[in-house]
């Protein structure tokens, strides 16, 4: 992988990161703060190959909401069961009150 893309991928973790518990947000809104709106997908990949850096993956959903990442994690429904032990509702794959719950990167600005 070139230089370029592993530096990406840690600044994608860097954000990850700040994903407060209880709280998820969306590959778009990760590339859209990093300057690289077009990007949802490289973040979809960082956030395959996370495993071992401490990033909450969990967190970190499609814009609708989708758990899409799932089959990325150990077991049938990991990603679904860490949601949900931090209270989040998850219902045939997708976030209910997404709109509750969701959290914008931008806010580390403030």
């Amino acid at each position: 992988m070139k230089a370029e893309t592993l530096n990406f991928f840690d600044r994608v973790y860097a954000v990850a990161k700040q994903i407060p518990y209880g709280r998820v947000t969306s590959y778009g809104a990760i590339a859209k703060y990093l300057g690289a709106s077009r990007s949802a997908r490289m973040v979809g990949y960082a956030m395959n190959g996370s495993g071992g850096k401490d990033v909450p993956a969990h967190r970190v959903v499609n814009r609708k909401g989708l758990l899409t990442g799932k089959q990325h994690f150990d077991g049938t429904n990991l990603m679904q069961q860490l949601l949900e032990s931090e209270g989040i509702v998850v219902i045939n794959n997708q976030i209910q009150d997404l709109d509750k719950v969701f959290w914008d990167p931008f806010s580390l600005q403030n």
